[in-house]
């Protein structure tokens, strides 16, 4: 799991879409309406760890535990299942979002990003199970 962790903290090398607008939500002239930085990469780092502990962990274990023994799509296909799911649920309740539009916006982005965790998690996962066996 701390890989599916690490490949979602280096996704947001490029930051999402949000975080680009709130640089420049703010009026030039208003320095009382700017977002400092460090708060916009707070909140990106902590959507992370949200998205983390409340998607992939539960996605990527359930998975593997009910597809066991399958082939590693199989496997991945059920964890996006899962996440797909799991983040749709998640979503309005967590940023307190009502337009559709911009749940869908959100959902895509945290679903491509979270898409290569899980295919790192699921990759180590199927590694360790074939050295098991031999």
């Amino acid at each position: 799991m701390h890989l599916s962790g690490v490949i979602l903290l280096l996704t947001c090398v490029m930051p999402p879409a949000w975080a680009l607008d709130a640089y420049g939500a703010a009026p030039a002239g208003d320095p009382s309406a700017d977002i400092p930085p460090f708060a916009i990469a707070a909140a990106v780092l902590s959507c992370c760890v949200g998205f983390h502990v409340l998607v992939q962990i539960p996605s990527g274990l359930l998975a593997t535990r009910l597809v066991l023994g399958r082939g590693g799509l199989t496997t991945y296909a059920a964890s996006l299942a899962i996440a797909g799911a799991l983040t749709a649920a998640a979503l309005p309740v967590a940023l307190r979002m009502e337009n559709v539009g911009e749940v869908v916006r959100v959902w895509t982005d945290f679903m491509l990003r979270g898409s290569l965790g899980l295919a790192g998690y699921v990759g180590m996962a199927r590694r360790s199970r074939e050295t098991t066996r031999t």
